[in-house]
C-alpha cells in the first residue's frame, strides 16, 4: 500500500506579510472610507497569490494561465554550466493544470510539458534533472496549507518505466519554517522546505541515487524563489566509492502573474 504521512508542528510562525497597513484615524468616517477602498484594491488584484493566514500557514495558490517564472541555474562542479528555464502555465481548469517548462542553455533548447493535478501536485513532471516522468500516484511537491513543523512521505513510481527487482521513488519532506531570500528577482518571505529523495535507478551496480534539495517557496510569486539541489551515487561491492551527481542552485530572476 502506497502511505503519505503527515504531522504538524507544535508553535505556528508569525505572520510574514500583511496585504493592507492602515493607520488609526479618529474620523470614523475616513476610517470606514480608507477599508472600503483598501478592499477594492485587493480585489481588483489581478495576482492571485497563495495567501498567509493568522497561523502563519501558507494555502494554495490560485494559479491562471500566463503565470510564468524564469530561472537561473547554475549547476556542476568545478565547471559550472548555466541555464535558464521558464515555466508558463498554459491552462488551469479544475481537474488539470497545465505548464509548459523551455530549457535554454549550452546545448540549445529543450522543451517539456507537466500536468498537476493542483497547484503542488504533479501528476507528470520532474524530480532530478530535465527528464520528464509520469507519477503514480501523483506527487505531493507541496502539500497546502504549507505550515511549519509539517511533514509527509511518499512512494511512487514512474508508470512509463518497466517495473523492475528494485525500490521505487520515495522521499520526505519536512517544512522548515519561513525566511527572507534574495534572488535576481528580489528579496522575498520564503517558506523552507527540505527534501530527501531516493530515485528508481538503482542496479546490480549501483545503489539507488540519493538526492537532498532545499526549497524556498514565496507565497507572493505561488512558486519557489530558490532550490540548492545536491544529489550522489555509490557503488555495491567491498569498496563503494561515492559519485557526485547533481549539484546545481535554481534562483528566480522574473515573473508574471497573468491579469
Amino acid at each position: 500500500m502506497i502511505g503519505i504521512r503527515r504531522s504538524a508542528g507544535d508553535v505556528a510562525p508569525s505572520i510574514i506579510c500583511e496585504l493592507v497597513k492602515t493607520p488609526f484615524m479618529p474620523n470614523a468616517k475616513r476610517s470606514w472610507s480608507a477599508l472600503v477602498l483598501a478592499a477594492a484594491i485587493v480585489a481588483a488584484s489581478p495576482a492571485a497569490p497563495a495567501a498567509g493566514r493568522p497561523d502563519g500557514a501558507v494555502d494554495a495558490p490560485a494559479l491562471r494561465a500566463g503565470d510564468k517564472w524564469t530561472y537561473r541555474i547554475v549547476e556542476g562542479h568545478r565547471q559550472k554550466t548555466t541555464w535558464t528555464q521558464t515555466l508558463e502555465v498554459t491552462s488551469a481548469a479544475a481537474d488539470a493544470i497545465t505548464v509548459a517548462v523551455t530549457i535554454d542553455g549550452p546545448t540549445g533548447r529543450d522543451t517539456r510539458e507537466e500536468v498537476w493535478n493542483a497547484p503542488g501536485i504533479v501528476r507528470s513532471g520532474t524530480i532530478a534533472g530535465f527528464g520528464t516522468k509520469r507519477f503514480e500516484p501523483a506527487l505531493i511537491r507541496y502539500r497546502f496549507p504549507l505550515t511549519r513543523g509539517e511533514a509527509w512521505s511518499q512512494r511512487l513510481r514512474d508508470v512509463d518505466k518497466p517495473a523492475g527487482p528494485y525500490g521505487d521513488v520515495s522521499f520526505k519532506a519536512n517544512v522548515v519554517g519561513h525566511e527572507t531570500v534574495s534572488t535576481p528577482a528580489g528579496k522575498f518571505d520564503a517558506v523552507k522546505i527540505r527534501y530527501v529523495y531516493q530515485l528508481d535507478d538503482e542496479s546490480l551496480s549501483n545503489y539507488p541515487t540519493q538526492c537532498e534539495y532545499v526549497v524556498w517557496y514565496a507565497p507572493a510569486v505561488g512558486a519557489a524563489v530558490k532550490e540548492q539541489r545536491r544529489a550522489w551515487s555509490m557503488t555495491k561491492g567491498r569498496s563503494p566509492a561515492r559519485t557526485p551527481a547533481e549539484n546545481a542552485v535554481h534562483e528566480l530572476t522574473a515573473f508574471t502573474h497573468a491579469g
